[in-house]
């Protein structure tokens, strides 16, 4: 038996392979393009989703064919928060609102004031990118397609409706929306009415390791399937980069640096602290939660400036970085490209350079921006540490953990111990895999989510801890002095 796990990020579909003991058999990913229409907008075609995922699935038959064939239950990731409105008749009415979209600042506040205890219920305030305030804007700004929609579906699980002809979605998905009452773990009627919306647009809830539904038969058949394939319920991309490292009891923790960046840790109670915007999600596994701080901008700076500056290999830029002194010292940037979440709830936000000269090069300027990513999450760790969580071992995932020298500087940048584990860039689709395994085989996750070997632990250095605290704090006044000019 073999189990495919799916992630459908925001720069790229991503597919992997597994054996009954969790070997990985092939791997895939298909990029994907975003739509920026207008400022402070983010938006892609659902339709693109599920033709990179029918590559993607297509290039694991090619791989391993008796593998592929042999499959008995998929799991689903994928990017959180977009939004997927579809009509009484499954058509979907306009592109996907994703994540990273800034253009609902106005309805967050109109959403705030009909359900003043928001944050207690959803885990965290109304911030843009959440799906909730998304409809209230669609209301406002596209109300003919408002009056059209009758199913709201997260990304993934638009891919689910796609395989299964169903429509469903699973806990810590759906925490992402703002409509889940989380410590319940059932929609909320109080503030799914108050986005305007009948009950029934929203899609069934299941746990991420239970059983969603099954292939129908006219896709297991394209797909080159078995009919009765499992769907499992799956997870948001945080929630399964967690499954898939193994952090799924009480204080686990890691941090994820793709396009986006995520601190989490998990919580065996439900533990909101909306105050500091550290989301207090339901994870992917029943009687479990987390509390994470959200950072818009991961991994994708590094890309960015690569970009610009006209690299196209990234590890060969880095490993000029490494091997060259420190020239400028005081530069300083803010990776606010898309605006961020935690700690700042600001949509306005945009990346700086500050402190330039004239012996400033290219690897002084990705230098400023991976300190720059770090510094965003030490500003996440003290939110965390505000709500109360204070972890000093965490794992790494995501592309960025490939660097030794970007795990060297957030070793450092945050005082806390980085562990890197065998196949943690794998992330979010290998802790889909593993919700497949459960929702197929009914194991028990302690069995099925243990943490992957671990092959390179860093330590940090207390010395260059202390010495990037100035620096840090520099980074802050930076960011509260131009807050005011973002706004503008």
């Amino acid at each position: 038996m073999t189990y495919i796990g799916i992630d459908i990020g925001t720069s790229a579909v991503k597919a992997l392979l597994v054996d009954e003991n969790q070997a990985v058999l092939a791997e895939t990913d298909v990029p994907l393009a975003i739509s920026r229409p207008h400022p402070l907008w983010s938006e892609q075609d659902p339709e693109d989703w599920w033709l990179a995922v029918e590559a993607a699935l297509g290039r694991l038959r090619a791989t391993a064919p008796a593998g592929f064939a042999a499959t008995v239950a998929i799991g689903l990731s994928g990017q959180m928060h977009g939004a997927v409105l579809m009509n009484e008749a499954d058509r979907v009415l306009r592109p996907a609102i994703l994540w990273n979209d800034g253009r609902s600042h106005a309805e967050c506040a109109e959403l705030e004031h009909r359900v003043p205890d928001l944050g207690q219920i959803a885990g965290v305030p109304a911030m843009p990118g959440f799906t909730a305030p998304k409809l209230l804007w669609v209301a406002r700004h596209e109300p003919e397609i408002f009056a059209s929609v009758a199913h709201v579906l997260l990304p993934k699980d638009y891919i689910r409706f796609r395989l299964t002809g169903d429509h469903v979605s699973e806990m810590s998905d759906a925490a992402g929306s703002l409509w889940l009452d989380e410590a319940n773990r059932r929609w909320s009627p109080e503030v799914v009415g108050a986005t305007g919306l009948d009950p029934a647009v929203m899609p069934r809830l299941v746990e991420g390791s239970d059983a969603a539904g099954t292939l129908a038969p006219s896709v297991a058949a394209a797909l080159g399937l078995k009919a009765g394939v499992i769907v499992a319920g799956g997870a948001g991309d945080a929630a399964a980069g967690g499954i898939g490292i193994g952090a799924i009891d009480e204080g686990d923790a890691f941090i994820s640096l793709g396009t986006s960046g995520q601190y989490f840790v998990v919580n065996e109670s439900y533990r909101p602290h909306p105050a500091a915007y550290v989301h207090t999600f339901a994870h992917a596994l029943p009687a479990r939660w987390f509390q994470m701080a959200a950072m818009l901008n991961g991994a994708s700076a590094l890309a960015w400036a690569a970009s610009v500056v006209g690299e196209t290999d990234i590890g060969k830029l880095l490993d000029r970085v490494e091997a060259t002194p420190v020239k400028n010292n005081e530069l300083i940037f803010l990776p606010y490209l898309a605006g961020e979440r935690t700690p700042h709830n600001d949509p306005h936000a945009r990346g700086v350079f500050f402190g330039l000269d004239p012996a400033t090069e290219t690897v002084d300027l990705i230098r400023a921006v991976l300190e720059g990513v770090a510094f965003s999450f030490a500003d996440a760790q003290a939110a965390l540490a505000a709500a109360g969580t204070r972890p000093v071992r965490m794992g790494a995932i995501g592309g960025g953990a490939k660097s030794a020298l970007w795990m060297k500087m957030f070793a450092d940048v945050l005082g806390v111990q980085i562990v890197l584990h065998e196949g943690g860039a794998k992330g979010p689709a290998f802790g889909a895999a593993r919700l497949a395994i459960l929702a197929a085989t009914g194991g028990q996750p302690a069995r099925v989510c243990t943490a992957p070997p671990i092959h390179t632990t860093i330590d940090p250095d207390p010395a260059a801890t202390e010495r990037y605290q100035p620096k840090i704090e520099r980074f802050r006044r930076l960011y509260c002095a131009l807050r005011p000019e973002f706004s503008r």
